[in-house]
């Protein structure tokens, strides 16, 4: 199991990275959130990872949080969530937000998210109520842990970035640039702009 890695990064094209490592190119697949905390490209960076096998191939994710890794393996736990999913997720909802959706069995907002349809979001509170409670409460309500403000990025980088992670997400550039340009109001962080225009699609 390849639990963590720490190298250069040599190239971030959401929801991928490819990480040097003594020489050796990592491909490392990343929710948004932890795209916001990193480097450019050139620096190094720490992440927590999960390897996963199978017949198609070997897939390695990486986080920048280790309470956030912990959160995409208790998604994969849950019946009918893999790890596409589980990523899509963690790029649309803060962890610390989508535990108050679990436990106050809010499906309304579940279902609001790329991917969940109803009988998915029931699942996810069923299946999670009493997992989450496991994980660490201080740490996933720490701002600072998870999502990282980009209001020092320009406006144009930041609605770059955001096409660029809808498209690798599966919608077409047409769709999410049109979405885009209904939620943004020059203010917003790539991160939030993505987010809304998420919902917008759903």
């Amino acid at each position: 199991m390849i639990g963590q890695l720490r190298g250069i990064i040599l190239e971030k094209q959401p929801p991928e990275l490819l990480l040097d490592v003594n020489g050796v190119g990592y491909e490392i697949n990343a929710p948004m959130s932890t795209f916001y905390h990193l480097p450019d490209v050139g620096k190094e960076v720490t992440l927590h990872t999960h390897f996963i096998v199978r017949e198609d191939g070997h897939h390695l994710f990486g986080f920048y949080a280790r309470e956030e890794r912990s959160l995409f393996r208790t998604l994969l736990k849950v019946n009918g969530v893999g790890p596409r999913l589980a990523l899509t997720i963690l790029s649309s909802i803060e962890p610390n937000e989508f535990i108050r959706c679990v436990v106050n069995n809010d499906t309304e907002s579940l279902v609001r998210l790329p991917g969940v349809g109803k009988k998915t979001a029931e699942r996810l509170i069923i299946e999670m109520r009493d997992k989450v409670s496991t994980l660490s409460a201080s740490a996933l309500s720490s701002e600072s842990t998870f999502i990282k403000s980009a209001t020092q990025v320009n406006r144009n980088q930041a609605t770059q970035d955001a096409v660029s992670a809808l498209i690798a997400l599966g919608y077409k550039p047409q769709e999410a640039s049109r979405a885009i340009s209904k939620v943004d109001d020059g203010a917003m962080t790539s991160e939030d702009i993505i987010r809304q225009a998420l919902r917008e699609m759903v």
